[in-house]
């Protein structure tokens, strides 16, 4: 029976601390300015509009693409 109580207790202790951590996050994510937040968006999209370099050959006949590369490797 005192298991019991104590994995109980264990749970408990876990759930608070996670809500704490819930918080602490919640509170910082909403300490950011707007501007903070514009600057971050810019810098996430600039590093999206760079486009990705194409596969290597080697890397298509690794997975499902190995169909991809035979019909790149044909034509």
């Amino acid at each position: 029976m005192r298991l019991w109580k104590l994995l109980g207790l264990a749970g408990l202790a876990g759930v608070a601390a996670g809500g704490a951590v819930l918080a602490r996050n919640e509170r910082q994510r909403r300490a950011y300015t707007p501007d903070d937040v514009r600057s971050r968006l810019h810098e996430r999209h600039a590093a999206l509009t760079d486009p990705p370099e194409p596969p290597s050959p080697a890397e298509l006949t690794v997975g499902r693409t190995h169909r991809l590369a035979r019909l790149l490797r044909r034509g």
